[in-house]
């Protein structure tokens, strides 16, 4: 029997929305390692009011074979990336289909010709919308859930996009640390050799109380120490609002660091419970039930995600990151949490991974960026 047609359909309805965000249940299911995303979650990524779209153009198209819906997939321009970047560089995101060469074809060269008419030359993914969010692709360690805003993906992932053209542009590392291999004794050295060099490098944890005020110092330090970095898109004040408010309910202030010298801030980290332990058995959704299993099973979250560091550009190679690195693992695990995961790291962001190294930390998992000429 012939195979049915396979063709394209453009996201336009609230029903063909959800038909787009409930296909990763269909790729994933019965999968142990893939971990549901809240639904009010990504209702809010694909909203035009959200403060991305205010600089950013975005396409959704679904693959139908048939009646039956086989793939995803998002067409991205981020009109503040062309302009930092001086590059005419277009996004494919939210990628997800079977195992069909066809069908991961016409969806990835659909958004191609999107992007191209619009001005575009390269086409680079997957981003979840951007770097500032959910990206790469997973080509290793399939056997482990992702940590907290870390994407997954089947291992046939990666020669989908290989087979319709598209070459690594760069990889990203994810590093482990937990107590036993933490090298203890070598790493209070380096913090006494550190605080000799700069006696007035001081770290201090988050002020709830003054959450407004410390949001402003990691504004300031986040879009300075970022920007040299591969892939860096300046965010909003409006973008970090918003994600400060939607991470604010799960912070644990302990963890989220700032670094000073004298009585100015220089750096800061940013740590947080791995909730994905939580939300595997939500299945997407957090109403009556979901809250009392989310309340009940943050209690059991002992690993952490160290999600963000930046030391502004004049103040590194001090020794700050370390600093910050040791302190933010002294205190985890003084507050209950023996292990985390450093990432992602920049596999040409060798000072990164030779202090994570430094501390026991084993790099475990890469996520590569992929990018084809248009």
């Amino acid at each position: 029997m012939a195979s049915q047609e396979l063709t394209l359909r453009e996201v336009k309805e609230k029903q063909d929305l959800m038909t787009f965000i409930r296909f990763p249940w269909k790729v994933y299911r019965g999968n142990p390692y893939w971990v549901p995303p809240l639904i009010k979650d990504q209702l809010q990524k694909f909203d035009p009011e959200s403060p991305f779209r205010a600089h950013a153009e975005m396409i959704l198209f679904l693959a139908y074979r048939g009646l039956e819906v086989v793939g995803r997939i998002a067409g991205i321009i981020d009109r503040h990336y062309v302009e930092f970047h001086q590059e005419k560089v277009g996004f494919f995101g939210f990628f997800e289909s079977m195992d069909d060469n066809e069908v991961a074809g016409l969806l990835l060269s659909t958004v191609a010709s999107w992007l191209k008419e619009r001005g575009m030359e390269k086409m680079a993914g997957p981003m979840n919308p951007s770097t500032n969010d959910e990206c790469g692709l997973l080509i290793d360690a399939y056997d482990s859930s992702p940590c907290i805003m870390m994407p997954y993906n089947p291992p046939y992932y990666p020669a989908l996009l290989e087979n319709s053209g598209f070459h690594k542009v760069m990889d990203l590392y994810a590093y482990w640390l937990q107590k036993d291999i933490f090298n203890y004794d070598r790493l209070d050295r380096i913090t006494s050799r550190i605080l000799r060099k700069e006696p007035q490098l001081s770290v201090r944890p988050l002020d709830m109380r003054r959450f407004d005020e410390e949001l402003k110092i990691i504004k300031d330090i986040y879009n300075n120490s970022w920007s040299k970095n591969w892939g860096f898109v300046p965010m909003t004040e409006e973008e970090i609002d918003d994600l400060a408010k939607n991470l604010k309910p799960i912070i644990v202030p302990e963890i989220v660091l700032f670094a000073y010298l004298g009585d100015t801030p220089v750096a800061f980290s940013a740590a947080l419970p791995d909730y994905n332990l939580v939300l595997k058995h939500l299945n997407g959704k957090l109403g009556l039930v979901g809250s009392i299993k989310f309340l009940y099973l943050s209690r059991k979250i002992k690993t952490v995600r160290i999600m963000l560091l930046g030391v502004k550009h004049s103040f590194q190679k001090k020794g700050v990151e370390g600093l910050l690195y040791i302190e933010t693992f002294k205190r985890g695990t003084k507050k209950g949490y023996p292990q985390g995961e450093c990432s992602w790291i920049l596999e040409n962001n060798l000072l990164m991974q030779h202090g994570i190294e430094a501390m026991g930390g084993k790099r475990y998992k890469t996520y590569r960026i992929y990018e084809t000429q248009i």
